[in-house]
């Protein structure tokens, strides 16, 4: 008798016994009961038939089927990129990845027009447009042909299936960051960073305020997501709000900034004490935000030093840096010297851990040994041998005048300098307000197009001939700015003023050799040579002609004291080219462009009826 299965119910009939068997789909496991029997029938509740691993067939027609199954699978199965996967509409399923990435590379170029449109952004109440070339926008082929190709998709859904995947966008964020603040313009705001600062003794808080402002992650985000929608985007502007707060920081100030100069604190050794009174603690207390606006309370040793003055000499011996002079023509080396000065870390650890107290405000000092910074050793790598440039320019007014005593008064303070390799030189940092208390005198300056009274007047021309000592020494130029009226003593374009604090000269060290700054004057001239090891054949000028000539006016002022007659000169603007040469070849050639603004005829007195 044969047996015909309907569910698990046997049914008797005469029909011939047919031989079932079983098979599987490709790529499944065969079920499991809970005990792990491979073959149990699966419980209510379990997958339907179309998921399930096995489908019974008919021994008659099991080689058939087996044979259409496997090539069906086969057909499923073929190519990396599963079978009914589409990146931006496009069929890539079937296909392997080069073959894929050949049909996506095809289907952007068909929507190059649209892909490289600008692209429209809003950005608070602005809205631009941004080109995406510009911002590096694209579509990473390879890396969606990837995303195709692990696409995950059962077995049967690679007969009947279908999905899409999301073209991988990429963008470069420092660009897309630097074009969308363009936009933001001034709807940012800066975060006010947190500080306390002493007005004297008195702390004063300055409280935090967030920012307004992009954040460069999600700005890119976005931009990847909704670029190739074709619809606007915004592009979300955030807050972002210090670390410390408005409360900490007068929390700050109840307790360490005020009870800090409520009263000396005492520094003992074993070399004797010293008293360091609340102005030079106030001095010295420096509270610091970093990026996020943490604010965090330190002791500047260096400031405290400078603020107790000769008080420490009671107890400390400073080191001294050995150094060059210029004899016989030579560099010769002036020797160093050991010193012995309190520990700087430990001191400042220690004031910081009493200046809250009331009472026990003293701390123990440990001496140490201080070698200098710059050894005879160090110097002798550092190979300062020759001079390498040197620049003279003329002063008027003869050795006394209080303009050629402040020019000489700036020598003094830069000679002897030696710039290692890699440091920029800073003028104002290494003279530091130039004042009466410096040395500086009353003379000349420029200020609001016309020359005044000013302490410190004629340095312009000391930074003009340090200049050009660097510029011909082939030594970067970092920052400089040349007069807005041009004066015959000083060379067109290549020229510099200085004004405290505002304007600066500075230049970096850009050999692998230390130069040594040597300054030296006569009752007419000031010069700067430039020692070090020399590398470049020349270093000269090539000047373009004076162009858009401007005649000056006259300005009769009032006449006084403080009314400086002047002839005037014409105004103009040219172009200079260092030009540097090395091994007989030309290795740079830089531009340097200026307009010199028509100096008025300054007259001290009414104009004429």
């Amino acid at each position: 008798m044969a047996v015909t299965l309907y569910g698990d119910n046997q049914v008797s009939d005469d029909r011939p016994t047919v031989q079932v068997t079983a098979v599987s789909w490709p790529g499944e496991e065969e079920p499991t009961t809970a005990g792990g029997a491979a073959g149990s029938p699966r419980p209510a509740g379990g997958r339907p038939w179309w998921r399930r691993g096995r489908v019974l067939l008919a021994g008659g027609v099991t080689a058939a089927v087996l044979a259409g199954m496997v090539g069906t699978g086969a057909w499923a199965y073929a190519g990396d990129v599963p079978r009914g996967t589409s990146v931006l509409g496009t069929e890539l399923g079937g296909r392997s990845r080069a073959e894929a990435a050949k049909e996506l590379r095809a289907e952007l170029e068909k929507r190059a027009g649209a892909l490289n449109s600008p692209l429209t952004v809003l950005v608070g109440e602005n809205r631009a447009e941004i080109n995406p070339a510009d911002v590096g926008l694209t579509v990473d082929v390879d890396a969606t042909v990837a995303a195709a190709t692990s696409a995950q998709a059962h077995p049967v859904d690679r007969l009947f299936g279908s999905r899409s995947v999301d073209p991988v966008v990429t963008v470069d964020a420092a660009k897309l960051d630097a074009a969308l603040r363009t936009v933001l313009g001034k709807q940012g705001r800066d975060m006010t960073m947190p500080a306390i600062i002493f007005t004297g003794t008195t702390p004063k808080p300055v409280y935090p305020k967030p920012s307004l402002t992009l954040d460069a992650e999600q700005s890119a985000r976005v931009v990847r997501a909704g670029w190739l929608a074709g619809q606007p985007v915004t592009v979300p502007v955030v807050e972002k709000s210090p670390a410390t707060t408005r409360e900490e920081v007068d929390r700050l100030v109840a307790e360490l900034a005020k009870p800090a100069v409520a009263a000396p604190v005492t520094i003992t050794s074993t070399k004797g004490s010293v008293s360091v009174p609340p102005a030079a603690i106030a001095r010295a207390l420096r509270f610091s935000a970093d990026d996020a606006g943490k604010l965090t309370p330190k002791i500047d040793v260096k400031r405290l030093r400078t603020a107790l003055g000769s008080k420490l000499t009671a107890i400390e011996s400073t080191p001294k840096d050995a150094g060059l002079t210029i004899s016989g023509g030579k560099p010769k080396v002036v020797p160093g010297r050991a010193g012995q000065q309190l520990d700087s870390a430990a001191l400042g650890r220690d004031l910081l851990a009493v200046l809250p107290k009331a009472d026990g405000r003293t701390v123990t000092g440990e001496l140490k040994a201080a070698e200098p910074e710059l050894t005879e050793a160090k110097l002798a790598e550092l190979g300062i041998k020759e001079r390498v440039s040197t620049f003279s320019t003329k002063f008027p007014g003869g050795l006394s005048s209080p303009r050629s005593q402040n020019i000489i008064q700036a020598a003094k303070d830069v000679d002897g300098t030696i710039v290692q390799p890699g440091e920029t030189f800073s003028l104002n940092a290494h003279t530091g307000e130039r004042g009466y208390g410096q040395g500086y005198q009353d003379a000349p300056v420029i200020v609001g197009g016309k020359l005044v009274p000013g302490v410190g007047g004629g340095v312009s021309q000391f930074t003009t001939t340090l200049f050009n000592a660097s510029y011909y020494a082939g030594l970067q130029d970092v920052e400089h700015k040349p007069h807005s009226f041009y004066f015959s003593r000083y060379p067109a374009v290549i020229e510099s003023t200085i004004f405290w604090p505002d304007l600066d000269f500075k230049f970096r060290n850009n050999t692998p050799h230390g130069v040594l700054i040597d300054t030296a004057y006569t009752s007419n001239t000031i010069t700067v040579s430039m020692w070090s090891t020399k590398i470049y054949d020349s270093v000269k000028t090539e000047y373009g002609p004076r162009r858009s000539v401007t005649t000056p006016k006259t300005v009769h002022l009032e006449p006084g004291p403080k009314c400086i007659p002047a002839a005037g000169s014409n105004g103009f603007s040219q172009d200079a080219y260092r030009v540097i040469k090395k091994d007989g070849k030309v290795v740079k050639r830089e531009k340097f462009s200026w307009t010199y603004d028509p100096e008025p005829n300054f007259v001290c007195g009414p104009k004429p009826s």
